[in-house]
């Protein structure tokens, strides 16, 4: 990658520890108490940051600086790069030294911080620049929105020895399935470049209420974010040109295609070409067909009947059945097409199975 070239989106996780150069990771947290930085830092780009622009970088390694204050220095000439002056958007290569000039950093607060307990995950793939999970469901993707902790955290803890691991996506708390993290920051450039051009294929298996309609159902309606009155974050379809939200909201393509009918709910498969936020569960929930389980956009009182045991006598379900079961892409070293799949949780398998005996019955 050289410099001058378009900037890349930045990485899905945050964590200072992942900023590639030598140098313990500054603390996180909301103490107001700051401590001086070392006069000067002399930091040399490993392979997890090479390729990175100048200010994100920076901004990892000085976690809780403001960015008006890193963007003035780099401005100011205080940062260097290979002892010449640098701009924000210069792409840091392997081997190069960053001078970071004196800077207060938020002094560590263990106290607020419970430790993040390592875990590893059922890996359906993995090689030496990605790796590709089975996401439970009930994890986070990473920390954040009130989550001390997620996937990648806990990923990292297990695997110390790991010089770069960052989400190439995400899935929702409440979605199980495929999930891609990129061991090399080149494999993370190149596969979140295919995401962002709509050059992968990512299949979901959803429970929904009903009957869906037989053949492939083509939804395409705009969505809109927003905050509710209850601080969450939300989104809507927005069905009309006339709708206040019209201008801001996203167009959205979900193809839907009916695997299956069973008593009251259709299995369904769910292909997406864009990837809004909670984009599939809004479709499906604006269609008529809320996915089982869902806490969120879901018919409230069906899922508690669910969750008790009353729909289907002697089996409680408490989820969402949202599955990332399918997701093709092109490596991201030499270009072969991969297409990993995922099986359906047990819980999920256990559900059907019932569903398929009382219609047999």
């Amino acid at each position: 990658m050289k410099r001058g070239e378009t900037p890349r989106s930045a990485p899905t996780s945050g964590a200072a520890s992942q900023a590639g150069a030598r140098l313990p990771s500054p603390a996180q947290g909301t103490a107001a108490a700051l401590k001086p930085a070392p006069a000067v830092q002399l930091l040399t780009i490993d392979e997890g940051s090479a390729g990175q622009r100048l200010d994100n970088f920076l901004l990892k390694v000085l976690k809780g600086v403001p960015k008006t204050h890193v963007y003035r220095v780099i401005r100011a000439g205080e940062v260097r790069v290979n002892k010449g002056r640098a701009q924000a958007d210069t792409r840091l290569e392997l081997g190069d030294v960053v001078r970071v000039p004196p800077v207060r950093l938020p002094e560590r607060s263990t106290a607020a911080q419970p430790p993040v307990p390592a875990r590893e995950f059922p890996v359906v793939f993995e090689d030496e620049h990605l790796i590709a999970i089975n996401k439970p469901a009930g994890v986070a993707v990473h920390g954040g929105s009130g989550v001390s902790f997620g996937v990648i955290e806990q990923l990292r803890q297990a695997r110390p020895q790991a010089k770069f691991l960052e989400l190439v996506h995400r899935l929702d708390k409440e979605t199980s399935g495929l999930l891609l993290i990129a061991k090399k920051r080149s494999a993370l450039n190149a596969l979140q470049d295919q995401f962002r051009d709509r050059e992968t294929g990512k299949t979901y298996a959803a429970l929904v209420w009903g009957a869906w309609p037989k053949g492939q159902t083509v939804i395409d309606v705009p969505l809109l974010k927003f905050v509710g009155s209850d601080g969450e974050r939300w989104v809507r379809a927005v069905t009309s040109s006339h709708d206040p939200g019209a201008e801001q909201a996203k167009r959205s393509i979900s193809l839907v295609k009916l695997a299956e009918i069973l008593p009251g709910f259709s299995l369904v498969d769910v292909t997406i070409k864009t990837g809004r936020t909670h984009q599939i569960r809004v479709h499906l929930a604006q269609a008529g067909h809320a996915i089982a389980g869902d806490p969120k956009y879901g018919d409230f009182e069906a899922n508690k009947a669910l969750a008790r045991g009353e729909t289907v006598p002697g089996l409680r379900f408490d989820r969402m059945f949202l599955h990332a079961r399918r997701l093709r892409f092109a490596h991201p070293a030499d270009g072969q097409e991969i297409e990993l799949t995922a099986p359906l949780p047990d819980e999920c398998e256990s559900l059907l199975t019932q569903l398929r005996q009382g219609q047999a019955r």
